[in-house]
């Protein structure tokens, strides 16, 4: 049997045009880890994030992503970044760099392709590149990085060293081995939903705080793990925002008991007419489903909707998340974007 090749990396690199604090900071780090779990922090104004295992959970290709990761900034916080898309974290820092605030550059993944976008850049694009050895390779007329993809080896030993040689041949044919590697296992897990316009429809509110509701125990339950806190985050069309956090009877990944306390939540902060641009609930105090306990109950119906839970789980896991969804959450003009996959 044939093995399947491993599928090329799509990694992000954002840059972040604001002044963040470190509170502010891990906010945008928590935000991002809705879309891929594989985040590094590069403080204070810049992550990269590792998209490659959430094309299939979120269907999406990785412009999309990129794009999506771009609003949810804007739209929950107000930061404005230029993202960068690549095949490994080098180029994906680069592509960031040259792109303009709000826009997102992406170098093809073809050979070819990315030497043609790489080689006409200055030398001095490159990472690692400081002033010292800038200098030392234009005395040589090397001021481009394909000049420099072009010199020999031991040309270019002579000139820098053996070990700067290497690391500088080697990033200057676009190569960089790597991984995007998150500090710490994430802690906590967010959904969010921004919207295209303000909405004042309180049905509107029920609907999409239900759909993130779902889509959050959908994630719990992919990863094994379960929540004992809810948080509601509601921000406004000025910008501001209100929360409410609401400590679970159980810690579970259970849909409709997460459900039940977002909704007490939503109804607790007595939106009526109030001009909801974005909505979020972050799970927290997370542990492993398998050691938590849940109290037992006769009541057949419990055990019915759990079944029902199981198996639409393993037809979207089989056929993409968007094979079921649940009928209260469908909305004509508003979809909850699901958080990430593991």
């Amino acid at each position: 049997m044939r093995e399947r090749p491993p599928r090329a990396p799509h990694i992000a690199h954002l840059h972040l045009h604001a002044t963040l604090d470190e509170n502010q900071y891990a906010d945008v780090l928590e935000l991002l880890t809705g879309i891929t779990p594989h985040v590094q922090d590069f403080p204070p104004d810049a992550v990269q994030l590792d998209l490659t295992s959430a094309l299939r959970y979120f269907d999406s290709g990785p412009y999309e992503l990129v794009q999506r990761a771009q609003l949810r900034l804007a739209g929950l916080y107000g930061i404005e970044s230029s993202a960068g898309l690549a095949g490994n974290r080098m180029l994906a820092a680069m592509a960031a760099a040259a792109s303009e605030p709000g826009r997102a550059t992406r170098i093809p993944g073809e050979p070819a392709d990315t030497a043609a976008w790489l080689r006409p850049r200055p030398v001095t694009a490159l990472p690692g590149i400081g002033r010292a050895t800038a200098l030392t390779l234009s005395r040589y007329g090397l001021h481009t990085i394909g000049q420099v993809a072009d010199l020999p080896p031991a040309t270019l030993q002579r000139l820098l060293g053996a070990a700067p040689a290497r690391l500088l041949a080697e990033r200057a044919r676009g190569h960089d081995p790597r991984p995007v590697t998150p500090r710490t296992p994430a802690a906590r897990m967010t959904a969010d939903l921004v919207l295209d316009r303000d909405c004042l429809d309180p049905a509107e509110h029920h609907r999409a705080v239900l759909g993130l509701a779902e889509e959050l125990g959908r994630r719990l339950r992919t990863e094994g793990q379960a929540t004992g806190r809810l948080t509601l985050t509601v921000r406004y069309a000025d910008r501001t925002a209100t929360t409410r956090t609401r400590t679970l009877p159980e810690a579970t990944g259970h849909s409709p008991a997460l459900a039940t306390t977002a909704l007490g939540l939503l109804t607790a902060l007595g939106l009526q007419r109030a001009r909801v641009r974005a909505y979020a609930i972050r799970a927290d105090d997370l542990r492993p489903a398998a050691e938590t306990h849940r109290q037992l109950t006769l009541d057949p119906t419990d055990h019915r909707a759990r079944a029902a839970e199981s198996a639409a789980d393993r037809a979207r896991h089989r056929f993409g998340p968007k094979a079921i969804i649940p009928a209260a959450t469908a909305s004509p003009t508003h979809r909850p974007t699901p958080p990430t996959p593991s």
